[in-house]
């Protein structure tokens, strides 16, 4: 059984060319993402007074780019 399983896998990708070129086009957003995390995660933990505001500040570095783009276009008044 579970050799037919494989055989048929063979047969249905026999003579395909997979060409995944851009697989990784997205690695350096999500990389300079994490950083940003890292980064706000840390600023927001230090100026923390309690610790429930460090608590806040985790979950405040998780969306920071939505607060960011959202003060953006408030300021741009759009």
């Amino acid at each position: 059984m579970e050799k037919e399983k494989n055989d048929e896998k063979k047969e249905c990708c026999k003579g395909k060319k997979w060409n995944n070129t851009k697989a990784g086009s997205s690695a350096g957003a999500g990389a300079v993402y994490c950083l940003g995390l890292i980064g706000a995660a840390v600023y927001y933990i230090q100026n923390a007074s309690s610790f429930w505001d460090g608590v806040v500040g985790l979950l405040q570095a998780l969306v920071w780019p939505a607060m960011l783009v959202y003060n953006l276009f408030e300021s741009l008044n759009m």
